[in-house]
């Protein structure tokens, strides 16, 4: 199973813009020297999150690492244009060697959308039409295309091209179940991200992912999924308690308040914390029990942790990133691979 890492680059009290630049940078090498497999990094437009541009962060972090893969969490693409998508990360493929991908998603924040022109009306259009554009352009360097929300191309040429072909794209969802149809109708990877609830909810989405495939005519042995939690490792429960459970529940809360969604304490907190529950976090033992469980339900074949969530300290996160790529990734690989070499996994 390939294991990373994924942040918002979240902006807290005290910590100036610039300053947390340097800090996603030391994230991104020490994810690198840990040997994990991939980096993630969100694109949001609020005060609240760094990053508005991925692929500019991601092209710093490329010429700062030499192996772990280099993608978005996501791209937001449904008020993106994908010609300039597409250049920007083949850009970074450049740069990286190969090594970057797109996690194209629909967005679950809507700053983007009036900032860049488009109706709120038009969601789900809007992705779907783009998407198709983004899969036409890395096919060719020359596409003809036509749709409602850009100009249409006519045997326009797109360059640079990347060094991977294709280059990777992965459909990111929260839970729609439109958006998992469409990833295993195009036969595309699927991310699904897991900020709530029991990690059970959502063996349906996987079977759902599958079956599409299967339908399409894709070899349903291609077919790939990534399971994104909030995550955090300390030395014990306790410690992982102190150093997480404040700024992700002011973090969440923050948000909820935003959505209207009711308040969460320390109840909900442990709940989400249980064996079954949406957080991977505690020691390094339960972290791997954790994503190993989720391996017997998904059967998936990458696994990405969210750890610096809201206010969590940048020192704590490096610590929790050391410990996932020190002890809990030799435990989740040494074991998949026993499970693997045994007998195939469950698909359910």
């Amino acid at each position: 199973m390939e294991l990373g890492v994924a942040t918002f680059a979240d902006l807290s009290t005290g910590v100036t813009p610039q300053q947390r630049m340097r800090e996603l940078m030391e994230e991104a090498e020490l994810a690198d020297q840990l040997g994990l497999d991939v980096f993630a990094i969100g694109e949001h437009h609020r005060p609240d999150f760094l990053i508005s541009s991925p692929a500019i962060a991601l092209a710093a972090a490329a010429v700062r690492t030499e192996r772990i893969r280099l993608s978005s969490a996501v791209t937001v693409l449904s008020s993106d244009d994908p010609v300039r998508v597409f250049q920007d990360f083949a850009q970074v493929d450049l740069l990286s060697g190969g090594r970057a991908e797109i996690m194209a998603g629909r967005g679950s924040f809507i700053e983007s959308f009036p900032l860049f022109g488009y109706d709120l009306d038009d969601y789900d259009e809007l992705y779907a039409e783009k998407l198709d554009l983004l899969l036409k352009l890395r096919e060719s360097e020359h596409v003809t295309w036509s749709g409602h929300h850009r100009a249409p191309l006519q045997d326009a040429g797109v360059w640079p091209r990347p060094v991977q072909d294709p280059l990777p794209v992965w459909v990111a969802v929260g839970g729609s179940p439109q958006s998992v149809i469409r990833a295993g109708t195009l036969g595309l990877p699927l991310t699904i991200a897991i900020i709530g609830g029991q990690l059970e909810r959502f063996v349906p989405f996987v079977e759902l992912y599958r079956e599409s495939i299967a339908t399409a005519g894709h070899d349903p042995a291609e077919a790939r999924v990534a399971i994104n939690t909030h995550a955090f490792v300390g030395e014990t429960t306790a410690q992982a308690d102190s150093a997480f459970a404040a700024p992700y529940l002011a973090g969440m809360n923050r948000i909820g308040r935003e959505r209207g969604w009711p308040p969460s304490g320390h109840r909900e907190y442990e709940a989400l914390r249980s064996p079954r529950g949406a957080l991977t976090v505690g020691s390094p033992q339960e972290v791997a029990e954790k994503i190993l469980f989720g391996h017997e339900l998904f059967g998936h074949q990458r696994y990405i942790g969210q750890m610096s969530v809201g206010a969590v300290a940048h020192a704590d996160v490096l610590r929790s990133m050391e410990r996932f790529g020190a002890e809990v990734a030799p435990l989740v690989r040494a074991e998949v691979a026993r499970r693997t070499a045994s007998e195939p996994v469950a698909r359910v």
